[in-house]
């Protein structure tokens, strides 16, 4: 991991001492198109950030199924899928049938930054979300230092609603680990992070972590090139869970995105 000599140091999420313009996303009309991104509630306490890549498939951080005190994963019955909430009201309520980490992701490596670069899940939910206006993101993993990019997230002191940071970049990247100007805190684990190709916006990855580089507060994510071929292999041989949790009375319209 070359980026370790270059004075990248890892540390836990914490408010950032000068927060970056965010866009609250209270409104219908300023979470329309946003609608895929929810927040994944660990019990009555914890949450991190999740978005769907197909209708019954959300992409998150590893780190957020693992209960940081014991080290043990989260009970899967305790985990619900929140789509689009805003303000005590989500567009879909989805428990999960199928949790699947990384397979070289270890959490108990008590070098964080060794763990960012397979620090992705992916979590099957117990119904698909079929509505027309929750429309799953496509996913891209070639990426490149210099790009824009803006992440969707739930955090400390903003978890009933989304909100957008949407404009920071890829600040460098090794074969692991991409280093991103964006601002992250208590929540934002496992936000999708954007960027657009072709007028379509598409994740790129998922927040993982905080850290210091070159003297600025920078965020974690990794390189989902190859690894995201890897944990979809992985998803693939994991036998689902017995069905838990929440359903939405109804759904309309069927939506698929697949992801590449």
């Amino acid at each position: 991991m070359l980026l370790t000599v270059a004075g990248l140091l890892a540390s836990v999420f914490s408010p950032a001492a000068a927060q970056s313009p965010l866009e609250s996303l209270q409104t219908a009309d300023a979470n329309r198109g946003w609608e895929a991104v929810g927040r994944l509630n660990f019990g009555p306490d914890g949450f991190c950030t999740a978005a769907l890549i197909t209708s019954d498939v959300v992409l998150t951080a590893a780190h957020c199924l693992y209960d940081p005190a014991s080290g043990a994963m989260v009970n899967p019955a305790e985990i619900e899928f929140q789509a689009g909430l805003r303000n005590g009201r989500a567009e879909a309520y989805r428990g999960i049938r199928r949790v699947v980490v990384h397979p070289d992701y270890d959490f108990s490596d008590l070098t964080q930054l060794n763990r960012v670069g397979s620090d992705l899940a992916l979590l099957e939910l117990d119904q698909p979300v079929r509505l027309g206006h929750v429309r799953p993101f496509r996913t891209q993993v070639r990426v490149e230092a210099g790009q824009t990019v803006q992440v969707v997230s739930y955090g400390k002191n903003r978890a009933e609603a989304p909100s957008r940071e949407g404009e920071c970049q890829i600040l460098a990247r090794d074969n692991e680990v991409l280093v991103l100007s964006c601002e992250v805190e208590f929540g934002s684990s496992g936000a999708p992070i954007f960027a657009v190709y072709e007028d379509e916006i598409r994740i790129i990855s998922v927040v993982s972590a905080k850290a210091r580089w070159e003297g600025q507060e920078v965020s974690l994510a990794a390189v989902m090139e190859g690894e995201l071929d890897i944990l979809i292999g992985e998803f693939a041989r994991t036998p689902a869970l017995e069905t838990v949790g929440k359903r939405v009375a109804v759904d309309r319209t069927v939506y698929t995105a697949a992801t590449e």
